[in-house]
């Protein structure tokens, strides 16, 4: 395959107009005009089309595939974790951010870290757990914008929770490196996960009852107190955030002494008056006008905006004249990557606890100067611009000379502290929906992984551990706070054509969901690359800036490159300085997206580790 791929891109090098009929895919670009439907995994992409089928909308459609990615993706997104949603409503003509990001709890301030010995939140455990968003958002979603009752939105997830899915490799993977850790430390998660004391094989039925019971109770609660759907609606929300779900965790976190990656065990400080006294919200996105498209993104409370910033870069620069999968392509993009990624580490943060300077940071003037930056050669320092007023320098952790980062090739390495204490970062899901109505959704549910905190008996899932991209050292616009939200890595987009809602698109991947996303819009609107021809093309990313997981590690001028693009490329790359980490031909990348042009709707998704699929008709 890797042959067959490089002599179409070698091809396309040549004659950029026969792309179409050349571009090697995994699979069609999916075309209809009823609905489409988007997901890292099939099973969520199936649950969503058959609510769409059922007459729900797009809205309705994302809440049922989104409860169902939290059953069948427990290694990447789960009930505790933390969800952004962008969405275009066909009726208000409105495009809104709902923010599922919790907030770090009341006594998670930095003297309480410090006064345990600690110079930045653990990667795992129960410190660093904020205020589980995703439940919250997902229902804010449908009151305010579904049809269908909570019941028949929640109806999938709790199917597929008690009576059973069959396990992705991954899932296997991920439990089978925490093995011993479950066995020693986790209890209630080996209770769960490891059925007789062994790792489940992939493609075995598993079940969560405990979860399912859990949905069941709140259902049931919900439809004993009201007939109207709104009602049923709240009384769900409360008996998450202010019943027996926050009293279970609350007790949870006051009671057990947890191990995580500082090397010792200890207690969590979120309460249930964390959980009762916070709600999901909405806001107003960001975007910018590149191209005849404009592209919404979340405020800096998530990394979004680096994707706007690139684009008023790369604004200025002719990037159509450009081979898709040259060095001079690869070069240009990873070097304003550097300059926005360096920005979000001096700026971003919670804008309702900290001043950011957006408009001026996508403003022309300094787009400009930052534009003058990308030089013939690889940039080996971190350069953010200045502000006078805002931001703080970034606090740069620079891993060892020669270290490589954690590779993006198999889900579920293992790093030694993964192995020991869970602090593998973990991943992330998305789903994408549009309906005949012209509803689009766009939304990137992660945390409250399996392998990053114990499973809460009673409940059947564990914490996030989103609180770790907060910084222990004061001054910084990321700085720990209690009531503020960290600055997330999710980041959904939406884009629109010409004044018209055209695209919804995103992808797993931390701190890569902005570069991977971004290099598919340009392939997309440059090239004329279908969604799933962009989708499969080979893609790359730089870990040149810290990261924003444990332990916040920078790599400069790392940039990692699947091996499918051609050897000239490579070599141009080294000749620019790059320090280039080849990873497998099919391994970076994991997006989805749908689109709706005039009365035509689309869809593709990924085939990397072979569970993404789009649905549709």
């Amino acid at each position: 395959m890797r042959g067959a791929a490089s002599g179409i891109i070698k091809h396309f090098a040549k004659d950029r107009t026969s792309l179409a009929c050349k571009m090697f895919t995994t699979r069609p670009e999916l075309l209809g005009t009823f609905g489409m439907v988007a997901s890292t995994h099939w099973i969520a992409s199936s649950a969503g089309m058959a609510i769409l089928e059922k007459g729900g909308n797009a809205f309705d459609a994302a809440v049922a595939a989104g409860f169902v990615l939290q059953v069948v993706e427990p290694h990447l997104n789960g009930p505790g974790g933390d969800l952004p949603i962008l969405l275009y409503s066909a009726d208000r003509r409105k495009t809104i951010v709902i923010c599922g990001q919790g907030v770090a709890p009341a006594a998670a301030t930095i003297e309480a870290y410090r006064e345990l010995g600690l110079d930045m939140v653990p990667g795992s455990g129960l410190l660093a757990a904020t205020v589980p968003g995703a439940f919250d958002a997902w229902l804010l979603l449908l009151r305010d914008f579904g049809t269908l009752s909570v019941s028949q939105v929640l109806a999938p997830a709790v199917h597929y929770a008690r009576e059973g899915y069959p396990l992705v490799a991954g899932v296997c993977g991920t439990i089978d490196s925490v093995r011993e850790l479950f066995q020693t430390e986790w209890p209630s998660s080996a209770t769960l996960y490891l059925r007789d004391g062994a790792t489940p094989r992939p493609g075995a039925l598993f079940r969560n009852p405990e979860l399912a019971d859990t949905y069941d109770r709140i259902l049931r609660e919900a439809e004993s107190g009201s007939t109207d759907r709104e009602a049923q609606i709240e009384i769900a929300r409360r008996m998450f955030y202010q019943g027996f779900v926050a009293e279970t965790i609350d007790a949870f976190c006051r009671e057990n002494e947890v191990m995580d990656t500082s090397g010792e065990r200890h207690r969590g400080l979120l309460t249930a008056d964390d959980l009762a006294n916070w709600r999901a919200s909405t806001e107003e996105p960001l975007g910018y006008d590149y191209h005849g498209h404009t592209v919404v993104k979340t405020g800096p409370w998530g990394q979004g905006p680096v994707f706007l910033q690139q684009l008023a870069m790369l604004k200025g620069i002719d990037i159509a004249s450009m081979d898709p999968y040259g060095p001079e392509f690869v070069h240009t993009v990873v070097e304003s990557a550097k300059l926005a990624f360096a920005d979000r580490e001096a700026f971003y943060g919670d804008p309702a606890c900290v001043r950011v300077p957006m408009e001026h940071l996508l403003s022309d003037a300094y787009n400009d100067l930052r534009r003058a930056l990308i030089g013939e050669q690889a940039s080996l320092e971190l350069r953010p611009g200045a502000v006078p007023g805002y931001g703080a320098e970034p606090v740069h952790r620079v891993a060892e000379p020669g270290s490589t980062p954690p590779s993006a090739a198999t889900l579920g390495a293992v790093e030694a502290t993964h192995a020991r204490y869970g602090g593998f970062a973990g991943d992330t899901c998305h789903l994408d929906v549009a309906d005949r109505h012209g509803n689009l959704v766009a939304a990137t549910p992660s945390g409250g992984w399996l392998q990053s905190s114990p499973v809460i008996p009673g409940l059947g899932f564990a914490l996030g551990t989103r609180a770790q991209m907060f910084w222990l050292q004061e001054g910084h616009p990321t700085s720990l706070a209690p009531g503020k939200r960290p600055r997330t890595t999710l980041t959904p987009s939406l884009a629109f054509r010409d004044g018209e809602p055209y695209l919804a698109f995103g992808t797993p991947g931390e701190d890569r969901q902005d570069q991977w996303s971004l290099t598919f819009f340009l392939r997309h609107l440059h090239f004329g690359l279908n969604l799933q021809e962009a989708i499969d093309a080979p893609m790359f990313h730089t870990s040149h800036f810290p990261g924003s997981f444990y332990p916040r590690l920078a790599y400069p001028g790392r940039v990692s490159l699947e091996r499918r693009f051609p050897d000239a490329t490579v070599a141009g790359l080294r000749r620019r300085g790059h320090i280039l980490h080849l990873e497998n031909d099919w391994s970076l990348g994991r997006l989805s997206a749908v689109a709706r042009v005039g009365g035509v709707l689309k869809a593709g998704a990924n085939p990397r580790y072979m569970q993404g699929y789009a649905v549709g008709r």
